[in-house]
């Protein structure tokens, strides 16, 4: 019986993830009007009822799959060697596997655009985001022994390393430079350990 709900299982991660990549397929060849719902089922040899027995529209299954890859990237985080600062741990970690996560530029540019137009888009975005930034604080917590339920401490460190992230993304998504993206994540995560380091210090009163 195990091994039968085992197999069940698989499958429909499987079929969730053949949505998931036809949706983001469709939008990124086609563009967003062209990723429908029976497309998308169409393109995963689906029928649409099955599409709706797994995402609530086309906004959500053309992010999932980053959903999916930022859960690899906390997967990561906890494989670190338990004794290892927490900054080594994300400097050693993020640029890699955020580097991966994101993809092709131009895919990237098309999906911040799409965002910027479509209202359910940056809806479903903010809510992906959210839950990749709540792993990540659940993550700090873990390593830094403290409650993200009450302390404020990892939500703080998880909010500043996601605005990392994204302004490095953004960096590099719209050409502000020619440096690569991971060297980008790199020096936002250097900065922040160095206390971001802006400017003159101002004299203390």
């Amino acid at each position: 019986m195990t091994l039968e709900m085992s197999l069940r299982e698989r499958k429909k991660l499987a079929t969730r993830a053949a949505l998931s990549h036809a949706a983001w397929s469709l939008m990124v060849e086609r563009g967003l009007e062209a990723a429908t719902p029976e497309a998308i089922a169409e393109a995963a040899d689906v029928s649409p009822r099955t599409f709706r027995n797994y995402f609530a529209g086309r906004e959500e299954a053309i992010l999932d799959g980053l959903v999916t890859r930022g859960a690899s990237i906390t997967d990561a985080l906890r494989a670190r060697p338990a004794g290892e600062p927490l900054w080594d741990s994300l400097t050693q970690v993020l640029p890699s596997f955020v580097t991966a996560f994101i993809g092709r530029r131009d895919d990237m540019v098309l999906l911040m655009r799409a965002v910027e137009a479509d209202p359910a888009m940056h809806a479903q975005h903010l809510v992906t985001f959210e839950h990749v930034h709540q792993q990540l604080t659940e993550l700090v917590a873990e390593r830094t022994g403290t409650d993200a339920g009450h302390d404020m401490a990892p939500r703080l460190m998880a909010a500043v390393v996601s605005a990392a992230l994204r302004t490095s993304v953004e960096m590099w998504a719209t050409g502000e430079g020619d440096v690569a993206l991971p060297d980008l994540i790199r020096e936002s995560l250097s900065q922040l350990r160095a206390g971001l380091p802006v400017g003159a210090v101002a004299p203390a009163l």
